[in-house]
């Protein structure tokens, strides 16, 4: 059914416009009217900042339920990875289909309208199969679709513990056997209107060398986005070293991993030549500063390659908060500290990488913008809460990115259909209690 937004202030083109009509049919824009002071007759009025849809393009669903326990204590990434092994071991389709709507549903109250599901956890405990193979994956799905956003089902191969090493007993839920299996397996997913599809590397430790070709070649003969964890850690750096004489992007290089369709996650220790190698192939590269500092990963060269020629996106990873603004500020802030120097981005460079950019590293190029024919999947931001009142409309994409939270966002749209308004999630309405009892239950 047609329906006409009116925005009192809307981000087009990389400015900030006032009092602008979208017009919205079939889940598209129609027609985009500047110059409209007051909301038309029958349209629904969006007050603040309106943006495109915020894309999350890296996330692991369960490691929602991981918030403030991995919080308590020291260590680094490797012990935290022990405490997420034992979330993951008591999984079942069920109770991941109930923390990924819940997860997802916050995503949502926080301008979240796309999200890229890094899935690596497809089998019961053990390894064995479920009786559907994809029990796992479709719970994923079906939660996005009733949380309201939209989804790249990123299906993962994940086949050793580390190089020449088979999988820990908690890593044989994540294990197809061998790449083929992986590829037959996810073969049998499919795409539809709310969910499109895409391949991921879990890591070069993680898929032996010899098999990085079967991944790379089922992605790129579908056209589909293939992602991959990249140089998160020293000791990865190190262990690739060791086993091959090589880094692990040039691993990945060697392999046909890299490329357009390609997107790498973190890329926080990279050498110069990587640096070379992923802009030179327009490689993407997902940054996620909230996990990466939370981790104690590092701050990655996010200038260098963006400089080198790889389009940068933002991710929530971990979740250790789900906030695409944290996430972009976050990576200029970062950057300010690690040289001592300001402004690296704009915001309106930093809302690219949390919008069409995003969209793009997720396979959806018909959303991210707020244009004619383009996906009507779109947020608003308040612009009078205590952390954004203030500054002037025409610093409004500044303030969003500097100063808003997900907590202002008071409308969410997909489709052209309100998901969140005036902020309360209208399909999951108690999000906060969805969360607390999707996450005692693989945890308590």
């Amino acid at each position: 059914m047609p329906v006409t937004y009116w925005t009192e202030h809307v981000w087009l083109d990389g400015r900030v416009a006032s009092g602008v009509a979208v017009d919205v049919a079939d889940g598209h824009v129609s027609a985009v009217r500047d110059g409209v002071p007051a909301p038309p007759p029958g349209a629904e009025a969006l007050r603040g900042l309106t943006l495109p849809g915020l894309a999350n393009a890296h996330s692991h669903a369960f490691h929602r339920a991981l918030r403030g326990f991995v919080q308590a204590g020291g260590g680094d990434f490797w012990t935290w990875r022990e405490q997420m092994y034992r979330v993951a071991e008591r999984l079942t389709p069920d109770t991941y289909y109930a923390l990924a709507r819940a997860a997802y549903a916050e995503m949502a109250l926080a301008g979240i309208t796309c999200v890229g599901e890094f899935h690596y956890l497809h089998h019961a405990p053990g390894g064995t199969p479920y009786d559907d193979p994809n029990a796992m994956g479709h719970a994923l799905t079906a939660a996005a679709a009733d949380a309201g956003v939209r989804i790249t089902l990123l299906d993962t191969c994940y086949l050793s513990a580390g190089f020449g090493q088979p999988p820990t007993p908690p890593q044989r839920r994540f294990s197809d056997g061998t790449a083929e299996r992986w590829a037959t397996r996810a073969s049998e997913l499919k795409a539809d209107g709310n969910t499109r599809l895409g391949a991921a590397v879990h890591s070069v430790r993680a898929v032996p060398a010899e098999e990085l070709e079967t991944v790379a070649l089922w992605a790129a003969d579908r056209h589909l986005p293939l992602h991959v964890h990249l140089s998160e850690q020293p000791a990865e750096n190190d262990a690739c070293q060791t086993a091959h004489g090589r880094t692990p992007t040039e691993l990945l290089a060697d392999h046909g991993v890299l490329g357009p369709r390609t997107v790498a996650v973190h890329a926080t220790h990279l050498t110069d030549a990587d640096i070379a190698a992923l802009g030179g192939s327009a490689t993407g590269v997902c940054m996620c500063p909230t996990t990466e500092r939370d981790l104690a990963d590092g701050i990655g060269p996010a200038v260098a390659l963006q400089r080198a020629g790889s389009p940068l996106s933002l991710g929530s990873d971990s979740h250790a908060v789900v906030d695409l603004f944290e996430e972009a500020r976050a990576m200029e802030l970062d950057e300010r500290l690690r040289t001592r120097t300001r402004g690296h981005w704009t915001a309106a460079g930093l809302l690219h990488a949390a919008t069409e950019a995003g969209h793009d590293a997720l396979g959806w190029p018909d959303a991210g913008r707020i244009a004619v024919g383009r996906l009507a999947d779109f947020t608003t931001v308040a612009l009078d809460s205590v952390r954004t009142a203030g500054p002037p409309p025409r610093l409004a994409a500044e303030t969003a990115v500097y100063a808003a939270s997900g907590a202002d966002v008071r409308h969410t749209v997909v489709g052209g259909r309100h998901v969140v308004r005036d902020g309360v999630h209208t399909t999951v309405p108690e999000t906060a209690a969805a969360l607390a009892a999707a996450v005692s239950a693989v945890t308590g």
